[in-house]
């Protein structure tokens, strides 16, 4: 790759060994190794950064992936980023594969309106220290809101993955022709349907997946009372007749589409808590299909995810290494890795020499 004066240089911010993984097979790509840094936490859970290495006037590209510990990632990533900028470094730019906080941009009906803007408070306040410190260019994979692009103030490139999951699809299940797209729920129809199209198979969705009931009994919602009683007077007062919504009833879990006889995919962003994915995989077995794949691009698969996997109808569960989870996949057989780190070699190497980033959003949909 070409060389600007100053240099290349590429900072893993996370500590830990599977999540530095990832860097090292971007810095193999592009020919470059890991920059010396040091991160740790003391005694007190302070963290600390340590740059063992000039870097001044050089591009530093700063990888950070999403532990458990959200906080002390964001953190690691700000406190990294703030030292390279004391050097007056040419070009700033973080690449996170999976930005855990565009999760929390997600509308929750069923919760207060003051944790709502709560979520967004935070979020708002993330973003705006992560330009504070220098930042100038994000680069993430599979946000799970894409509206999240529109907070920050720096260029946001928001990579698929899908093209990497759907090439598994074609070379590593031989009759993938006799599968059927399943999106879990009808929110995640949009998605199913991309990957249908492009593959040329059918689609289905589950419909009636469980619900936290929703209550509007102890939340306010009618307050002031229908029935007010007018002060210093004995006039009744008038009746307002209010057209109320017929209260919802949840169908029963049922599949809207053939998968009788045929491989189940089912295809989500993000695979966590696995509880619904494994009612789904009971559901499409119990109306027919014979294998069933899980494909997801972030695979954080907290508590006891891997364990619950091992138990049931899925074949296997397809996530990339935007997150580690090597711990998870010596707990579970059936989880395996999609390596996503060409494309984000690629991105940074068209940063870096000044190329154009539209190659790799070549048909990319809103849907995708």
């Amino acid at each position: 790759m070409n060389h600007t004066e100053g240099g290349l240089v590429i900072f893993s911010a996370n500590s830990h060994p599977s999540s530095r993984e990832i860097s090292k097979r971007i810095g193999e790509r592009l020919g470059v190794e890991l920059g010396k840094v040091q991160v740790y936490q003391e005694d007190n859970r302070e963290t600390r950064v340590q740059i063992q290495e000039s870097v001044r006037g050089k591009d530093v590209f700063i990888i950070q992936t999403v532990s458990k510990d959200v906080n002390t990632t964001i953190m690691e990533l700000l406190i990294m980023a703030h030292s390279c900028t004391s050097f007056c470094l040419s070009v700033r730019l973080s690449v996170c594969p999976s930005f855990c906080l565009s999760v929390r941009l997600s509308v929750r009906p069923s919760v207060s309106l003051s944790v709502c803007l709560s979520d967004r408070l935070s979020l708002s306040l993330s973003l705006s220290v992560c330009v504070c410190v220098g930042l100038t260019h994000l680069i993430t994979m599979d946000l799970h809101q894409k509206e999240i692009q529109g907070f920050f103030n720096i260029p946001v490139d928001n990579l698929r993955a899908s093209p990497f999951l759907l090439q598994y699809i074609q070379e590593e299940i031989p009759d993938y022709r006799n599968a059927v797209i399943v999106a879990k729920s009808p929110a995640s129809a949009k998605r199913a349907q991309s990957f249908a199209e492009r593959l040329r198979l059918g689609i289905a969705v589950i419909h009636g997946e469980a619900q936290d009931a929703e209550s509007d009994l102890v939340d306010g919602r009618h307050s002031p009372p229908t029935v007010k009683i007018p002060r210093n007077t004995h006039t009744p007062p008038p009746t307002v007749q209010i057209p109320l919504l017929i209260p919802k009833e949840k169908p029963p879990i049922t599949v809207v589409g053939d998968v009788g006889g045929r491989i189940a995919i089912i295809v989500d962003d993000i695979i966590d808590d696995v509880d619904s994915f494994v009612a789904a995989a009971q559901t499409l077995k119990k109306h027919g299909a014979y294998k069933i794949f899980v494909m997801a691009t972030h695979g954080i698969l907290s508590s006891d995810a891997p364990k619950l996997i091992e138990e049931s109808a899925i074949d296997k569960v397809v996530v990339t290494n935007t997150i580690p989870h090597e711990h998870q996949k010596l707990q579970c057989v059936k989880i395996q890795t999609v390596d996503i780190s060409l494309i984000l070699s690629e991105a940074i190497r068209r940063i870096y020499n000044g190329e154009s980033m539209s190659y790799l959003f070549r048909h990319i949909g809103l849907e995708d």
